[in-house]
């Protein structure tokens, strides 16, 4: 019985973080555009500095130790309230509140093809972190599982990113993500004790290209 109970956790968790699942966040670039529009990042082996820097000191450990939250407090409305406005409070740039925000809601929409009451309890503004944990949580999905599976699902997202930009080709793109699994289990591993007085980052090249990116005259992405 539990292996089942595992199963459908498991397809559950691939579904939710799919990129069939309809959320729109291959919209967004987290601040990628800009930052290889102003040369941080020329190639691939930049780019999986980048990304590895964001999941132990940025916005990916941020989001991470929001999600561990969210999933301790999926059945506590005001503790999810209270998660979900330091979210977005968080927020570097008005392009990261946006895309945190549009991402967290369409999740939540979504998800409701999996009723359950989680998602009564969620607000209705509430950062993408905060819904994936919250909802992960509410369907039995262990807390470390979900983080690996949240965190290489973001960075697959800057990895597909950084194929559109022509900073990688796909080979080269998929050994990103084959050198990033250590990176991504640590943080996974790591973030799913933390308490939210760990949060906090280091990773200021990559605020300050989310910040620019608002003002950058041609690009594809929303952030």
């Amino acid at each position: 019985m539990s292996e089942n109970v595992d199963t459908k956790a498991l397809l559950r968790l691939m579904a939710w973080l799919s990129p069939a699942f309809p959320i729109g966040g291959f919209a967004y670039s987290g601040g990628l555009e800009r930052a290889v529009h102003d040369g941080l990042v020329r190639d691939a082996a930049g780019l999986g500095g980048w990304l590895s820097s964001l999941l132990r000191h940025g916005s990916l450990w941020n989001d991470a130790v929001l999600f561990a939250e969210a999933w301790r407090r999926s059945g506590d409305e005001a503790g999810l309230k209270d998660t979900a406005e330091l979210g977005l409070a968080l927020a570097g740039s008005a392009e990261r509140h946006t895309e945190t925000l549009a991402l967290g809601k369409a999740f939540a929409v979504a998800a409701s093809a999996w009723p359950h009451p989680v998602l009564d309890r969620l607000p209705a503004t509430v950062p993408f972190p905060v819904a994936v944990g919250a909802v992960a949580a509410a369907h039995g999905v262990a807390p470390a599982s979900a983080l690996a599976a949240y965190l290489h699902a973001a960075v697959s997202q800057s990895v597909s990113a950084a194929i559109r930009l022509g900073v990688s080709g796909q080979a080269d793109g998929v050994a990103v993500l084959a050198g990033l699994e250590a990176p991504i289990i640590e943080t996974s591993e790591r973030a799913s004790l933390a308490t939210l007085d760990e949060l906090g980052g280091a990773a200021v090249q990559a605020e300050i290209a989310s910040l620019r990116h608002e003002t950058q005259h041609s690009r594809l992405f929303r952030s």
